[in-house]
């Protein structure tokens, strides 16, 4: 009964996210920009696992996603190019999925190329350190630690402003 429950609340967040977007989450407080980001560490869908405090000194962007997001699936063809073009410069992009089921993330990474580490949060507990309350959320943390800027949903042409944002933070 409760993986019912499950299946049918995520066609219905799907169907929002189409709809809307983001897929909207239970509403949580935003993480405040100027704060420090949250550390975490988690596993890797392949490689070591990964602590954020270990990547001070780069630029993150920290991409919480889901294979039921629509808007996540569009969105990492260009997260992509994100990554590819500013790793060499101090940059680093991680993919936080928040499937349960680790192989959903595995086969949609797969199947859109995507280049940068994926970690799984199955437990939801860096999703809840970081008060997720959309899907795409985005996070982008400079070389002190701190969170700097902060996207809840995404829409095409966002990839823009991630830009700017990172290239801003580089030059730090």
């Amino acid at each position: 009964m409760a993986d019912r429950l499950r299946s049918v609340l995520r066609t219905c967040l799907a169907a929002l996210a189409t709809l809307a977007g983001a897929a909207v989450l239970p509403a949580a407080a935003a993480i405040a920009p100027s704060a420090p980001a949250p550390d975490f560490t988690l596993k890797a869908l392949s490689g070591p696992n990964v602590r954020l405090q270990e990547l001070r000194g780069q630029v993150v962007m920290v991409n919480f996603w889901a294979t039921w997001c629509a808007p996540c699936r569009e969105e990492m063809p260009e997260l992509n190019k994100l990554h590819a073009k500013y790793q060499a410069s101090g940059f680093t992009l991680l993919g936080v999925n928040i499937d349960e089921d680790s192989r959903n993330a595995a086969g949609i990474a797969a199947q859109l190329g995507v280049k940068f580490p994926v970690l799984l949060d199955a437990d939801k507990r860096v999703s809840k350190l970081y008060d997720l309350s959309a899907m795409p959320s985005t996070v982008l943390i400079d070389r002190d630690g701190k969170v700097r800027f902060v996207h809840r949903g995404y829409r095409s042409g966002t990839e823009a402003e991630y830009e700017r944002q990172i290239r801003a933070l580089l030059k730090e």
